[in-house]
């Protein structure tokens, strides 16, 4: 079996390659990548590419599948950009699998695709996906979940399936996280557990997360079964304000949003830290996830809670890890 994996050198692209390189159906991976990482793995092998300009078709021959994993969130400030690699590099991707004749397609879409919904209850995978107004990472998942949409109304012939995570979190990915979320200026001693004394309690403050490892196995089972639609994948338990303060040996603090909110986009705007106040927005309106269906027919079962997803990122942000890949490589 021969898969191509476009983004492959991120947070979620390495663990799929580390996945796919220890099954024994997989005998050739391709990752895609817009600048060629330092990182060596088994059956792997390195392209560039830009999947907003360059050709994919030649890539993409003789592959038995494709998973789309590229996808920008910087440079916040410019929205053309990311739009152009996030919605129109995922057409040009969708495109080039029907056009190389591939015969599935694996997508990452997101929890943040999702719609409003409720954070007492769990939703499957047949909740809308219209996303979060005023956030723009939800929004294009949301308009390229239409996209795919109508992709495989053209394609019947195609498998396509698309994941639904929470957020990603592994010890390797720190830096990454730490440039696109946090910046230059966040100081890796806020990292230790002991500097954390509170945690802002804010209404509907309740997300799910996920360890990237055990997303890149949900990847991989995607690839190699014969499973079509949509699944939800996160761990247990729900993180909320009294789940971080225990894990972190601090106190939940309540708050208002709109403080927190106007921080964060005077902050913003101001170029002081790199995330506009629509991820808050996000975090706060989507639902929690059920994932029986992950679980029931993917034969998926997470290996870490997202209580050690999260603590293992923390360390990694103290310690400066990176994996040897431009998106994860450490910075100085």
């Amino acid at each position: 079996m021969r898969v191509v994996v476009v983004g492959a050198s991120g947070n979620a692209g390495t663990s799929l390659l580390e996945a796919l390189a220890a099954d024994d159906r997989v005998d050739e991976v391709l990752g895609v990548a817009r600048r060629r990482p330092e990182l060596d793995l088994p059956k792997t092998t390195w392209e560039r590419a830009n999947v907003a300009r360059d050709d994919l078709v030649s890539l993409f021959r003789g592959a038995d599948c494709v998973v789309h994993l590229a996808w920008r969130i910087q440079p916040s400030h410019d929205l053309e950009a990311l739009r152009r690699t996030n919605v129109l590099g995922s057409e040009r991707v969708f495109r080039a699998v029907a056009g190389a004749r591939v015969p599935s397609l694996v997508y990452a879409s997101s929890v943040g695709a999702y719609s409003p919904g409720p954070k007492n209850a769990r939703v499957d995978e047949s909740w809308p996906t219209e996303g979060t107004p005023s956030s723009f990472y939800a929004r294009h998942k949301a308009e390229v979940e239409r996209v795919l949409d109508r992709f495989e109304r053209e394609q019947p012939s195609v498998r396509v399936v698309r994941l639904r995570p929470a957020l990603i979190f592994k010890r390797s990915s720190a830096e990454e996280q730490r440039r696109y979320f946090l910046g230059a200026l966040f100081p890796r001693a806020a990292a230790r557990p002991q500097a954390i004394p509170i945690v802002p309690d804010l209404p509907r403050l309740r997300f799910q997360a996920v360890h990237s490892r055990d997303v890149g196995a949900a990847y991989r089972l995607a690839v190699v079964g014969d499973t079509r639609g949509a699944f939800n994948v996160a761990a247990e338990p729900v993180l909320d304000p009294p789940e971080l303060a225990r894990a972190l040996g601090a106190r939940p603090v309540r708050l208002p949003v709109a403080l927190v909110r106007g921080a964060m986009w005077a902050s913003w705007r101001l170029r002081l830290q790199p995330t506009p106040p629509g991820w808050l927005d996000m975090g706060l309106a989507v639902p929690l996830m059920d994932t029986g269906r992950a679980r029931n027919e993917l034969g998926w079962e997470p290996t870490h809670s997202s209580t050690e997803a999260i603590l293992e990122l923390l360390s990694g942000l103290r310690e400066a890890e990176g994996t040897p890949t431009p998106p994860l490589e450490r910075t100085r």
